[in-house]
């Protein structure tokens, strides 16, 4: 990340949150330092709902790591595909069973990536977003 924004000539600002009680906080801290967008890395998945309402109150434009977010209310997600990994995890377990040793089996990395767009949000935002990356969407909630 840090060499992304280098050639960008964008400014990182790192906060932590540990929890929706450190979430005003962290938006405090955004606000002074005024952060032009966030990056959500990590899990927050059980407070999405939240976490997504503070960025659009803050009107902060934000990319999540999970499609959940997006649903929730969140601007943009792109990461893994849980169900495609959650599939081949039961492949694993099958070979477990079937006496695999762990150990033998190859390390996978992920191979299907999604990228959902919520439009409802991005228009609270006051974005528009491009149709070459709505065309590229695996999702698009109205």
């Amino acid at each position: 990340m840090d060499a992304a924004a280098r050639s960008l000539k964008v400014r990182v600002q790192r906060l932590e949150a540990r929890g929706p009680g450190e979430f005003e906080n962290a938006f405090a801290a955004m606000a002074r330092e005024r952060a032009e967008g966030l990056l959500v890395v990590g899990g927050f998945l059980s407070d999405r709902t939240s976490l997504a309402a503070q960025a659009t109150k803050h009107h902060l434009p934000a990319v999540y790591s999970a499609r959940e977010y997006v649903a929730a209310g969140g601007l943009i997600s792109y990461g893994v595909n849980m169900s495609a990994i959650i599939g081949r995890s039961a492949v694993y377990v099958d070979k477990i069973l079937k006496g695999a040793k762990p150990a033998d089996l190859p390390v996978e990395q992920p191979t299907t990536f999604e990228l959902v767009i919520n439009l409802k949000t991005a228009k609270a935002l006051g974005l528009k977003i491009p149709p070459s990356l709505l065309g590229r969407a695996d999702q698009v909630i109205q």
